[in-house]
C-alpha cells in the first residue's frame, strides 16, 4: 500500500486504470466522483458528495445499499443518510424524492450536476436499536481521532452505473492517516490533506474500506504478499507493532497451508479496539474484504486473549481470499446491492473458510490435535442446539435474508464447517488420502477465477467432476437435502467416535452457549434456571438461578457483562475467588479457589486402533496432509 505524496506520473496511474467508455453520462473521460469531508464534521456527521457527470436519461435513482456481500442481512445503510441534495450546474437545487429508505429518484437527470447528504455513523447507534448493524460492517466518525469508512455506509452509486469506474476523495485532518488496500495519492492542503483512490468499479469500492486515525501501522512480507496493520487502540494499551508477531506467524502458516492459491499481493487488517461505552461498537468480529478485513473487538481483552481473536477471527477472513474472492457464482460477481439475489454456497463461500481456519491451524502445528477436535466437537453442538439441524443448506443460503431463514445464518460458520468437513473426509477416503477439499479448491481456482464467476445450478456437477462420484449422495442428502449429518459415521473413517467424555469449557460460556443470562429491566445477570452447570460452579456452590452480584470486589450488571467474560479469561487455576450472589432474594457470598471448568458432555474419541491403520493412516493425510 502506498501511503505518500506519490506525485503525477502515480496520478495517472489511478486515472488510467478507472477510465472506462459508454457512461451513463455524455462525458465519457470522467469518473463517478465521490468526495468525504472528515474535516468539517458536524454533530457527528460528515459530507459526502457525488458527481457522476451528464446523464442522458431523464430521470436518474440514486442507492444507498441495503445489503452488502459478507453480512447477508438487511441493514439499510441509507437510514443513516440525511439532508439529501440534488443540484443543477449553476448550483441551484433541483427536486428530488426519497422512494424509500434507500433510494431518492431525481427527476430532472439531465440538469443534474451532483447530489450531497449528510451521513450518521453506525457505532452510535448499536445500543439504541434492535438490529444494530454488525459493527465490522458499520461505520464510526469520531471527529479528529477516528474514522472507520466501510465505503457502503457513504458512497452510492446511480442505478445502472454500478459496472462504472469511481474516483473516491477524501479530506481528513493532517494529524491522522488512511490505511486501505487501495492505491491512494496523498495531496497536501494548507490545512489539512486530501487522499484520492480510483476504483475500477462500484463493487471495488464496497470492498475498500478506509480506517483513519492517528499513524499506528506496520507492514510486513509473507513471501510475496504485502501485509498491512493498522491498529486504533483509543487509550494506547496496544499498538500495531505489539500485535505484529502473532499475525505475521499466523499468516506464514496460511500461506504454507494454501500453496499457490495466490490471488492478492496486498492484504490489509484494520484493527479497531472498543472502548465498550455505549457510543462505540459492540458487534465483535470481522468482515471479509477481497484484500482486507475489518475487526472490531474490545480494547479490554488482554493481550493473548486479543492475539486468540486476531489468529482465530482474521485467518477466516484472510481464507476468503479463496472463497468467494476467487471461487464466486455470478450473484456474488454481480451483486445487487438493494434488491440482492442470494447464492444457494454459503456452505462454501463461509463454511469451506471456517473449516480451513480451523483446518490449517492443526496443520501447520498451531494447536494439537485434542483442541482441533473439540472444535469440531463445539461446532457439532452448537449447530444442533441453536439452529435448526433438518433443513436443506442450500434453501437456506439461497433464501438468507427471508424471516423464515435470516435467524439461521449463524450456522454457515458450525454446520457448514462441518459440511466441509464431510466433504473433505469423503475425498480422502476415496483418493486414500491423496486429496482432500484443499485440492478441490485449487481446481476450481483454476477453472473460475476473480474475473470469472460459476453459474450457481452447475458448481455441484463440477466438485464431482474434479473429485468423486461418491460425494453426489452426500451433496444430495446433507447439503441440498434436509437430513441431519450423522458425524459419527464420517468420523470413523479416520479412526474417531463420538462418546461421551469430560470436556474443558469457559467459565461463563460453553461454546457459544452461555451459562449466564440477564434481566433486561434489572439488569442483573443470573445462572440459567435449567442446565447443567460446569464443574467450576458446582465446586464454588454455585446453583441454577443464582444472581450474580460481584466478584472479588467487583459489581457487574448488563451494562458490564463483557467486562465479566473478559475478566474471567485472566483467571487461572488456584487464585483465590469469592463471588456475591444473590439467591431466593437472599444475599450468600461464596469463596473458593478458581479450578478449571469442565463439563460432560459427547466429544470426539481416538479410537484405539494399530498406527498402521487404513483409519490412523487417513487421518493423518488428513490432519497433517
Amino acid at each position: 500500500m502506498l501511503r505518500k505524496n506519490l506525485g503525477i506520473i502515480a496520478a495517472a496511474c489511478i486515472a488510467l486504470s478507472s477510465c472506462n467508455s459508454g457512461k451513463v453520462g455524455t462525458d465519457n473521460n470522467k469518473d463517478i466522483v465521490a468526495s468525504i469531508d472528515l474535516v468539517t464534521v458536524v454533530d457527528d456527521k460528515v459530507k459526502v458528495e457525488i458527481d457522476p457527470g451528464k446523464f442522458q436519461t431523464e430521470t436518474a435513482t440514486f442507492n444507498i445499499p441495503k445489503t452488502v456481500p459478507g453480512t447477508y442481512s438487511d441493514d439499510n445503510y441509507g437510514k443513516y443518510v440525511d439532508d439529501f441534495k440534488a443540484y443543477d450546474y449553476q448550483g441551484n437545487e433541483i427536486a428530488s424524492t426519497r422512494v424509500d429508505q434507500n433510494s431518492w429518484l431525481i427527476a430532472n437527470a439531465k440538469k443534474l450536476d451532483k447530489v450531497s447528504y449528510m451521513v450518521s455513523d453506525t457505532f452510535d447507534t448499536e445500543y439504541d436499536i434492535d438490529s444494530p448493524v454488525f459493527s465490522p460492517a458499520g461505520s464510526n466518525i469520531l471527529k479528529d481521532e477516528n474514522f472507520v469508512l466501510n465505503l457502503h455506509a457513504f458512497v452510492g452509486y446511480f442505478k445502472g452505473s454500478e459496472q462504472y469506474p469511481y474516483q473516491i476523495k477524501v479530506n481528513y485532518p493532517k494529524t491522522l492517516e488512511g490505511v486501505t488496500s487501495l492505491p491512494k495519492v496523498v495531496t497536501e492542503q494548507e490545512t489539512y490533506n486530501t487522499d484520492t483512490f480510483g476504483a475500477t468499479r462500484y463493487a471495488e469500492v464496497t470492498d475498500n474500506p478506509i480506517m483513519y486515525s492517528k499513524p499506528d501501522t506496520v507492514d510486513f512480507k509473507v513471501n510475496d504478499m504485502n501485509i498491512t496493520l493498522s491498529v486504533y487502540s483509543p487509550t494506547g494499551v496496544y499498538s500495531a507493532e505489539s500485535l505484529k508477531e502473532g499475525i505475521e506467524t499466523m499468516i506464514t502458516a496460511q500461506k504454507k497451508f494454501l500453496g499457490n492459491v495466490d490471488a492478492t499481493k496486498q492484504y490489509t487488517i484494520l484493527l479497531y479496539l472498543s472502548s465498550l461505552a455505549t457510543s462505540d461498537a459492540k458487534g465483535f468480529g470481522a468482515l471479509e474484504h477481497n484484500t482486507s478485513t475489518v475487526v472490531v473487538l474490545p480494547e479490554q481483552m488482554p493481550k493473548e486473549a486479543i492475539q486468540n481473536a486476531l489468529k482465530d477471527v482474521v485467518s477466516h477472513e484472510f481464507f476468503h481470499i479463496v472463497t468467494p474472492l476467487t471461487v464466486h457464482s455470478e450473484e456474488i460477481h454481480y451483486f445487487d446491492y438493494n434488491n440482492p439475489k442470494m447464492s444457494q454456497h454459503l456452505w462454501m463461500y463461509e463454511g469451506v473458510t471456517e473449516y480451513f481456519a480451523n483446518l490449517f491451524q492443526i496443520n501447520q502445528g498451531l494447536i494439537d490435535e485434542e483442541a482441533f477436535y473439540k472444535r469440531i466437537n463445539d461446532k457439532i453442538k452448537n449447530s444442533r442446539l441453536l439452529y435448526n439441524d433438518a433443513i436443506s443448506f442450500t434453501e437456506m443460503s439461497s433464501n438468507i435474508l427471508s424471516d423464515e431463514f435470516k435467524d439461521e445464518y449463524g450456522n454457515v460458520y458450525e454446520k457448514g464447517t462441518l459440511i466441509a468437513m464431510i466433504v473433505d473426509l469423503t475425498i480422502r477416503a476415496e483418493s486414500n488420502g491423496e486429496t482432500g477439499i484443499l485440492d478441490l479448491m485449487k481446481k476450481l481456482s483454476e477453472t473460475y477465477g476473480i474475473e470469472k464467476p460459476f453459474k450457481d445450478a452447475e458448481l455441484f456437477d463440477r466438485i464431482i467432476e474434479f473429485t468423486t462420484p461418491e460425494l453426489r449422495s452426500v451433496i444430495d442428502t446433507y447439503i441440498v437435502g434436509s437430513t441431519p449429518i450423522p458425524y459419527g459415521e464420517f468420523l470413523e473413517k479416520v479412526g474417531l467416535e463420538l462418546g461421551t467424555k469430560e470436556v474443558e469449557v469457559g467459565y461463563f460460556l460453553n461454546g457459544q452457549v452461555p451459562y449466564i443470562s440477564a434481566d433486561k429491566d434489572t439488569e442483573e445477570i443470573f445462572i440459567l434456571e435449567e442446565g447443567t452447570l460446569n464443574s467450576f460452579m458446582t465446586d464454588l456452590g454455585i446453583q441454577n438461578g443464582d444472581v450474580i452480584n460481584e466478584i472479588n470486589g467487583v459489581k457487574y450488571t448488563l451494562k458490564n457483562v463483557y467486562d465479566l467474560i473478559g475478566a474471567s479469561r485472566t483467571w487461572n487455576v488456584g487464585d483465590a475467588i469469592t463471588v456475591v450472589i444473590k439467591r431466593n432474594g437472599e444475599t450468600k457470598t461464596l469463596t473458593g479457589k478458581v479450578t478449571k471448568p469442565t463439563a460432560k458432555e459427547v466429544g470426539i474419541i481416538v479410537k484405539d486402533l494399530p498406527e498402521n491403520s487404513k483409519e490412523v493412516q487417513l487421518r493423518k493425510a488428513w490432519l497433517k496432509g
